[in-house]
Parts: C-alpha cells; sequence; structure tokens
C-alpha cells in the first residue's frame, strides 16, 4: 500500500510562502498603492488605505520589507522622513497581480450575475 504524504511546508513549497506573504491582511492593497502612486511615505500610505491602523501598516511594510519586496528609505532629517517604494522583486509581482486582479473582477461579476438570477427567480416564485 502506497504511503501517504504529508502536505509540504513553506520550506518545501516556494509558491506557499508566497500566497502566505500576499494574503495577509490589506498586504495586496498596499502594493496596488505603491504600483499606481509610486514611492509614499508612511501618512500618505495610511490615508490611501481608508481602514488599516497605524500598527498594521507598520507590521505589513516590515514584513514586505523582510521579505525583498518593498524598499524603505530613511532620511535622518528633523522630523525623519521615510518613504517606500517596490524593489525590483515587488515590481516583479505586477504581472501576477494584474493577473489575479482580471480574475477576481470575472469572478465577482459571474457571482453577481448568478445572485440577480437566483433573487429575481425568487421574486416570480413569491408573486406566483
Amino acid at each position: 500500500m502506497p504511503r501517504k504524504t504529508s502536505p509540504q511546508s513553506s520550506a518545501q513549497c516556494p509558491m506557499d510562502a508566497l500566497l502566505r506573504l500576499l494574503m495577509g491582511p490589506w498586504t495586496t492593497y498596499l502594493l496596488w498603492v505603491l504600483r499606481q502612486q509610486g514611492p509614499q511615505r508612511f501618512g500618505v500610505l495610511k490615508r490611501a488605505i481608508p481602514g488599516i491602523s497605524s500598527r498594521v501598516l507598520t507590521e505589513r511594510l516590515r514584513l514586505l520589507e523582510e521579505a525583498g519586496v518593498i524598499h524603505r528609505d530613511h532620511l535622518p532629517t528633523i522630523p525623519p522622513q521615510v518613504t517606500y517604494s517596490l524593489t525590483r522583486r515587488g515590481q516583479e509581482l505586477g504581472p501576477v497581480l494584474d493577473a489575479l486582479d482580471a480574475l477576481a473582477r470575472r469572478w465577482h461579476a459571474q457571482n453577481q450575475a448568478v445572485r440577480g438570477r437566483t433573487e429575481h427567480d425568487a421574486a416570480r416564485r413569491q408573486a406566483a
């Protein structure tokens, strides 16, 4: 009888590690803002992402910096000026995120169409 294999860990499956990085809260939105608007300071990013807390934004930025996806440029001025931008690695995510966006929009439209038909059918049944 063949032996069952256990699922691969993130270390054995690089795609799993990448997907886990991207699926963190606000991560894809943050990457989208940096991709669309270019390098941004913390306050600008916070205003561009309604609903994100300072704590979560800081965590996401640190995680993405550790992963080599964004670059943190610190100028020792008073107050300190810190700007975040996409690294080459972050820019490589562009086509992948575009493809995911297109798929998400297509699925959303399909779900809306199905939901609309379901609601229409329910209304017809109630009227009958």
